[in-house]
């Protein structure tokens, strides 16, 4: 139902603007990677300006997603460390526990326990 709502609320309105906004502008322009000659660019790209306003947003989610990543990997290290961590805990517990049951087993005191 949430997800049904989120498409209702906030995905099909974006997508409704992104339409009109791609529709609005059509036109082609031209992005002119020269600045020192612009009059005769040596590299320039024709093509309609939604295309360079969706190019920069698309730039903008990639650009913004690599930096959150990067800026993220101390937690995601510490994670891989604790599973680590967590992991030899557990082999550990359940090497304990084997060695209880065959001394249980052969009528030997519990570790730490006096008989």
């Amino acid at each position: 139902m949430l997800r049904v709502l989120f498409w209702l609320l906030i995905v099909i309105p974006i997508g409704a603007l992104v339409v009109v906004l791609a529709v609005a502008n059509r036109h082609e322009v031209e992005l002119i990677l020269d600045p020192f000659r612009p009059s005769a660019p040596a590299l320039s790209i024709p093509a309609p300006l939604y295309a360079f306003i969706f190019a920069g947003l698309f730039l903008g989610l990639v650009l913004g997603g690599v930096a959150s990543w990067i800026s993220q990997g101390k937690w995601r290290s510490m994670a891989r460390e604790r599973t680590r961590e967590a992991y030899r805990w557990k082999t550990e517990a359940d090497r304990l526990l084997r060695e209880k049951e065959v001394g249980s087993r052969l009528g030997l005191p519990e570790p730490g326990r006096t008989a």
